[in-house]
């Protein structure tokens, strides 16, 4: 039987006017689509003009200018829709959807969607879930005492995965997706025997482990930035009393 990292996956990646999920928007994404290990994939991209200004630091980040969004790039609301419908074909036919570090990524679609669309990346999977395969919580669980940082260049380097183009939506996803089959095959006695719904639910709790373990990290260091350790979409914030 075939291991899930030995079989077809998909990606799914953003990049964004900032790192707020609550208030920056999406500027291009991209959905891949691998059959197999070493298969060529198939992308689909978005380039979107958000309507806010693009901070020059975003900017310097992705390459994207706000000038180049705004002749190049289509209104929000159907992409997003275009966007979530890809992800709810990924749900439909089983097939797990790697996002790195996906609240960040989930999260803002999910804003996008409420903004522009008057709904919710919810909607999309009341029927059938999105499994997802975070290569972020992945790594740090199984490696978990290894020292250094764990961005995605890092993970890249670290498990041999060529990333051209960094900070490219598609770049970016089909480099997710190689990590996230690197990290399947080193640790497979661990893994293979864990079907990606499995898996998806141990990411939950994974991930609100490491979320508990830095949060108490920022508490010794006198940091009083707050960890969410929802996984993989953050809860909508709570009402204005």
């Amino acid at each position: 039987m075939t291991c899930w990292f030995e079989g077809p996956l998909a990606a799914f990646d953003t990049e964004t006017t900032g790192v707020d999920v609550e208030n920056d928007r999406i500027v291009s994404a991209a959905v891949v689509v691998q059959d197999a290990p070493g298969a060529r994939p198939r992308v689909c991209r978005w380039l979107v003009n958000p309507g806010v200004p693009v901070p020059a630091a975003a900017t310097r980040v992705h390459g994207l200018s706000e000038g180049h969004l705004q002749r190049n790039g289509r209104w929000p609301a159907p992409v997003m829709y275009e966007i979530a419908e890809s992800l709810a074909e990924q749900a439909r036919i089983g097939r797990p959807v790697v996002v790195m570090n996906a609240p960040f990524d989930l999260t803002l679609l999910d804003r996008e969607l409420r903004r522009h669309r008057a709904s919710s990346l919810h909607r999309w999977f009341e029927r059938t879930p999105l499994l997802v395969l975070d290569p972020l919580v992945l790594d740090k669980h199984l490696d978990r005492y290894r020292k250094g940082r764990r961005t995605l260049t890092d993970l890249c380097a670290h498990y041999g995965v060529s990333l051209e183009e960094a900070h490219d939506a598609a770049a970016d996803a089909v480099a997710a997706l190689e990590v996230t089959r690197a990290v399947g095959q080193r640790f497979a006695s661990r893994l293979e025997r864990l079907s990606p719904g499995e898996l998806h639910t141990l990411q939950a709790v994974w991930h609100a482990a490491q979320a508990r373990g830095l949060q108490a990290w920022f508490a010794r260091s006198g940091t009083e930035e707050a960890v969410d350790p929802a996984w993989p979409l953050r809860p909508d914030l709570p009402a204005a009393a």
